[in-house]
C-alpha cells in the first residue's frame, strides 16, 4: 500500500470500528388509546454518540469522501450546517485527526456551536443562511480542503439498498410488532437524504409502506413537491425549525419518492414538541415536533377511513441543545410563537 492508501484504509477501519461499538437506535412504541388499532413508533436517533439522526449522515459522508479519495491525512474538512450535522462531522474529523470548519447561520443555537467546538471543530458564521454554500466553497479553496456538501451528497452517500441504513433498521425492528409493515413512515427534510433513502428502500423491497415528509411552512420543499417549477423561497423567508426546511431545493431532495407532504406551522411544531416531551419525560427537538404533527394528521385520516396499522416517525434529536430557544417561554413569546394551543391538542391526542 502507498502511504495515502494506507492512511485511507486506517481511516475507514476507525469509522467502522466506532460503528461496531454502537448498538442500533431504539424504536419507542406509543399506544394511542383514542385510536384503537393504530400504533405510533418513534425511531430514537438521539441515542447516537453525537445525539442526533445526523450521526448516520456524517458517517456516510466521511466514508464516501474517503473512498473517493477526496480526503487525505492533511485535508481540512468543511461543511455547511445548521448545527447537528456539523456536530457529528466534527466527531468523525477528530477521530481521524483532521481539521474541521463548520459554516453555520449566525442564528444557530449556542449549545450546538459548543458541541462542535467540544469535538475540536471551528466555527465560521454567516448572517444570511443563503450564503453558507458560497462561504464553504471559498474556505475549501483557501485551505486546499474538501467541502463535504451534505446537501448534494446526502442522497448518494448512504447505501439505500441496505448496509444498515435507517430504513432497513426500521423494517427489521418492526418485524415482530402486530402491524410489522408500517402504513406510513414520516420524516422531515433538511438535505433530503433521509427521505430519499427511505423512499428508495421501500420501492427496492417492494413494500406497501408510504412515505410522508413533514415540512415547515417556511420551506421550499413542499412548494416544489406541489409545483416543480418552484425552486426557492423569496428572500427573507426561512424556517425556525433547525435541521429541516430549506430556502432552496437541495440536490439531494427527491420529490418522486415521496407519497405525501405535510405542511406544518412553526407554532404547531413547537407545541407538539413540548407535549411529546411531557409524555416521554425527556426533551426532544423541534423537528421531532414537526414529524409528530404530520403523524397526527395521518392517524386521524386512517381512523376516519376505518383503517388500522402502524406509523413510524423519527425522534431526530434531544432537546438539550434548545434550552435557550424552544424550551424558553420568553424567547418563544419574543418570536411570536403561540405554541400552547397546539401543545394542548397534542397532549389530548396522546392521552
Amino acid at each position: 500500500m502507498t502511504t495515502a492508501s494506507g492512511w485511507c484504509s486506517e481511516a475507514v477501519r476507525r469509522i467502522e470500528a466506532d460503528y461496531n461499538r454502537s448498538s442500533d437506535t431504539h424504536l419507542v412504541r406509543l399506544d394511542l388509546p383514542r385510536f384503537p388499532g393504530i400504533t405510533l413508533y418513534l425511531k430514537d436517533e438521539s441515542s447516537h454518540p453525537t445525539g442526533s439522526l445526523k450521526h448516520r449522515l456524517a458517517r456516510s459522508l466521511f466514508l464516501y469522501a474517503l473512498c473517493n479519495a477526496w480526503i487525505g491525512p492533511d485535508t481540512c474538512v468543511i461543511e455547511t450546517s445548521s448545527g447537528s450535522t456539523a456536530v457529528s462531522e466534527a466527531y468523525f474529523a477528530r477521530m481521524l485527526g483532521l481539521r474541521f470548519i463548520a459554516v453555520v447561520p449566525a442564528s444557530t443555537a449556542v449549545p450546538k456551536l459548543e458541541a462542535i467546538r467540544f469535538y475540536g471543530g471551528e466555527i465560521h458564521t454567516v448572517d444570511d443562511p443563503r450564503g453558507v454554500y458560497d462561504a464553504a466553497a471559498r474556505l475549501a479553496d483557501e485551505t486546499g480542503g474538501h467541502y463535504l456538501d451534505q446537501f448534494t451528497y446526502a442522497e448518494r452517500a448512504t447505501d439505500w439498498r441496505g448496509n444498515n441504513n435507517i430504513a432497513e433498521s426500521i423494517f427489521a425492528q418492526m418485524a415482530h410488532e402486530e402491524h410489522p409493515l408500517p402504513a406510513w413512515i414520516v420524516c422531515g427534510a433538511g438535505t433530503g437524504g433521509t427521505s430519499a433513502t427511505i423512499g428508495r428502500y421501500i420501492r427496492y423491497q417492494r413494500q406497501p409502506t408510504r412515505l410522508c415528509v413533514a415540512d415547515p411552512v417556511q420551506s421550499v420543499f413542499h412548494r416544489h413537491f406541489a409545483d416543480r417549477t418552484v425552486t426557492s423561497l423569496p428572500e427573507g423567508r426561512g424556517s425556525r425549525i433547525e435541521g429541516i426546511g430549506r430556502p432552496r431545493v437541495e440536490p439531494s431532495f427527491l420529490p418522486t419518492v415521496i407519497d405525501r407532504m405535510a405542511v406544518v406551522e412553526d407554532d404547531a411544531s413547537i407545541g407538539a414538541m413540548r407535549a411529546l416531551s411531557a409524555r416521554l419525560g425527556r426533551r426532544v427537538g423541534g423537528s421531532t415536533g414537526t414529524n409528530l404533527v404530520g403523524c397526527m394528521a395521518l392517524v386521524r385520516d386512517m381512523a376516519a377511513a376505518g383503517e388500522t396499522g402502524s406509523i413510524v416517525t423519527l425522534l431526530c434529536d434531544g432537546g438539550e441543545r434548545y434550552g435557550a430557544t424552544y424550551y424558553d417561554d420568553a424567547w418563544l413569546a419574543e418570536c411570536g410563537i403561540d405554541w400552547q394551543p397546539e401543545a394542548e391538542r397534542t397532549a389530548a391526542f396522546l392521552a
